[in-house]
């Protein structure tokens, strides 16, 4: 009845694999398989490896798994013990560098209004700050913390209490710079909305992206009204005691914790992955995901399943933060493994499937996450599949591409096609990254719906005898993306970056029919238990394999760049933004307009949004570390800028003159109309560039 119950919730007859649609009989052994996977899926197992995750812990009170921390390692080494437990085959434990931290409490002591005595639990991030016991600190509050907040106010040596909405306005390394700037001892922030919503009690933890020198922590909003109450009342200064261990160690060491299940195929794979690192217990970020990656082998191993293709489960360490310092300093340990550990996988895995906070519905549709080229076959793979209606009314939906949020990312770029369950949803503004992300968030449905779906996924893909990856989906959006106007205005063709993209796309089409043809051929030999038929089919695709992989990567490294607020777009369309965001301003100056200049377009120029709040030193600050730091410290964001506009001093004479009646932007003007023209230039070389990497994709797909 398990069986019967699974297989009707998941409505598999005759919808098992994309290519071609087959009507299944009895004996096939795809469908053996298939029926002895679900048969053997024991979401209660998942479940409890993500509760025992939360027993490693750094603080006590919060709890905190973090990058390098011995909590972290304590959990590798039962992940370890647990892959090896369940019957993965070489299991490797393997040590990369990373900035450790080690968040070991944080608590602030005050008198409320009433003088009663408060001990607030503080939250951290990555800093190093130590006050040894506790210590007295002066502590004033400045409203958001921005260079304007300071111009009446003393912080030196001083707390600054602030508020925050990390969601809306800014990430929290530019205020606590701001603070360092100041000679301020530190920041300590409200998260007054964006993150931690589910309640006025929640704290909030996130990676910092900047240095370790400039110390913040996070109060409730709870606790930091009432300490906001008690500074009112005590003109906006008054002394707290603090006792805060946190330490941040450069060049420490995590793992990475990998185990596999041998396939005929020992050079091709399919990689599952989660990270096991955490803010607090974070038991959906990201321990339910580890156990959805170990239930799902527990689940394979367990039903005798004997792949085609090598699989390796992932579970990663420092994947919320493992580089002090970086713009790109998350995702840490999936950039290791792909690039530095095991660089070998690249070219021969033809999937990643990553997990993140999978033991909830999250939306009405169960979203999958894809890259764009795997989008056509995930859906298809999805087609007819009768899933919890209760759950997710509106069925599954496929959405690309993934974000940059999380480890597909780095194992994308690296040339490994990638899927994630996506969650992005209200839980981000509620749970997320706070105390309430526990096990009282666990849906039971969810988890066991992700162990069917996920794992049948992986075995979809191990029929595919090619990566079922399209390339036309790219090359189309490539060229949608194509601003006419912006084109005209610097007298540059745009019909020369369409044709170029036409004469790869019937290349890419023909590949495409030709991977679909052979797939099918490959999976109806299997589903007949033709074996040496499969062989063979298999075994005279490897050129074909390899050089779809090869395309894959190419577009990638051609043609994936991102936004400064890490949104992936292609390059000639981050230069076509700035000129369009360039010219409005332009024109809304010439109109004497300089508020709608500031409201509508000069904040949508690269970083710029920055510029109208923080100070000159802080916004270089913050650009620097992008433009001028080692790849190894920028990771997975190295070379995917493709230029800077620095519109500080534009703006800030801007804001100082729209005030005035009769404003005259003349001098920014022309400054604006400079800034024009070498975008326009670089627009030139951009799009020269991009049609030269299309013609090496045409020779790569002839």
């Amino acid at each position: 009845m398990k069986l019967l119950k699974k297989l009707s919730c998941l409505g598999l007859a005759l919808s098992l694999f994309p290519l071609p649609m087959v009507v299944a009989e009895a004996s096939n052994p795809l469908q053996k398989a298939e029926e002895a996977y679900l048969s053997a899926v024991d979401a209660d197992y998942g479940y409890q490896v993500a509760n025992q995750l939360a027993e490693f812990k750094s603080n006590e009170q919060l709890g905190y798994r973090m990058a390098g921390s011995q909590a972290e390692h304590e959990a590798g080494q039962y992940l370890a013990q647990e892959m090896e437990k369940i019957g993965l085959s070489q299991v490797t434990s393997d040590a990369f560098s990373v900035d450790a931290w080690t968040f070991e409490k944080a608590e602030m002591t005050f008198a409320n209004v009433k003088g009663q005595e408060v001990t607030a639990v503080l939250a951290g991030y990555q800093v190093n700050f130590d006050t040894q016991g506790l210590k007295d600190f002066p502590i004033v509050y400045l409203n958001k913390g921005t260079a304007s907040d300071y111009q009446e106010a003393e912080a030196k040596g001083k707390f600054v209490l602030i508020d925050i909405n990390q969601m809306e306005e800014w990430w929290v390394n530019y205020p606590a710079y701001e603070a360092k700037l100041q000679g301020a001892a530190g920041v300590i922030v409200i998260q007054e909305a964006g993150f931690g919503e589910v309640s006025d009690e929640s704290l909030n933890a996130n990676d910092i992206c900047g240095p370790a020198d400039a110390p913040i922590l996070s109060i409730s909003k709870k606790d930091g009204e009432q300490l906001k109450a008690a500074l009112a009342a005590n003109n906006n200064e008054m002394i707290v005691s603090l006792d805060v261990k946190s330490t941040v160690e450069l060049d420490g060491q995590a793992y990475n914790i990998s185990g596999r299940i041998e396939g005929k195929d020992k050079d091709a794979y399919i990689l599952y992955s989660a990270h096991y690192d955490a803010y607090f217990d974070g038991f959906q970020d990201d321990s339910a995901a580890i156990g959805l990656l170990l239930g799902i082998a527990k689940a394979m191993v367990d039903s005798g399943y004997q792949p085609e293709k090598t699989i390796i489960f992932n579970a990663l360490a420092a994947e919320e933060w493992g580089v002090s310092n970086s713009r790109y300093d998350w995702s840490t340990g999936a950039f290791n493994q792909i690039f530095r550990l095991h660089p070998e996988w690249q070219g021969k895995a033809v999937a990643n499937i990553n997990f993140e906070l999978p033991a909830m519905g999250h939306n009405d549709s169960d979203q999958i996450g894809s890259v764009y080229e795997m989008e056509a076959f995930i859906k298809e793979f999805a087609k007819g599949k009768d899933f919890p209606k209760d759950l997710y009314p509106e069925g599954i939906e496929v959405i690309s591409p993934n974000t940059t949020w999380a480890d597909d990312w780095s194992f994308s770029i690296a040339g490994v096609p990638s899927i994630r369950n996506r969650f992005e949803s209200d839980f981000r503004n509620t749970h997320y990254h706070t105390q309430f992300d526990n096990k009282e968030t666990y849906n039971q449905q969810a988890f066991e719906h992700h162990h069917n779906l996920y794992g049948l996924l992986g075995m979809a893909i191990d029929h595919q005898a090619v990566a079922p990856i399209d390339l036309t989906q790219p090359l189309k959006l490539l060229k949608e993306t194509i601003a006419e106007e912006s084109f005209k205005s610097v007298n540059l063709d745009s019909n020369l970056l369409r044709e170029a993209v036409d004469q790869v796309l019937p290349l890419a089409k023909a590949l495409n029919e030709e991977i679909q043809t052979l797939n099918a051929n490959y999976l109806a030999a299997l589903e007949a238990g033709q074996v040496d038929q499969a062989d063979e089919i298999y075994a005279d695709s490897r050129a074909l394999n390899e050089k779809v992989l090869a395309a894959y990567r190419f577009i990638q490294d051609a043609f994936v760049r991102l936004t400064w607020e890490d949104e992936q777009k292609y390059p000639h369309e981050l230069i076509t933004n700035n000129l369009i965001a360039l010219k409005a301003s332009i024109q809304s100056l010439e109109k004497s307009e300089g508020q709608v200049a500031l409201d509508e377009s000069l904040y949508l120029v690269d970083n710029n949004w920055y510029a109208y709040d923080f100070s000159r030193e802080t916004y270089d600050y913050f650009t620097n570390y992008v433009l001028d730091q080692s790849d190894d410290r920028l990771m997975w964001g190295a070379g995917r800028i493709v230029s800077h506009v620095d519109l500080f001093d534009t703006i800030a004479s801007v804001k100082q003159k729209v005030i005035n009646e009769n404003p005259d932007y003349k001098e920014e003007i022309t400054v604006l109309e400079k800034h024009v023209k070498d975008q326009e230039k670089l627009l030139k070389d951009v799009v020269e560039e991009e049609i030269s990497q299309l013609q090496q994709l045409q020779a790569l797909l002839k």
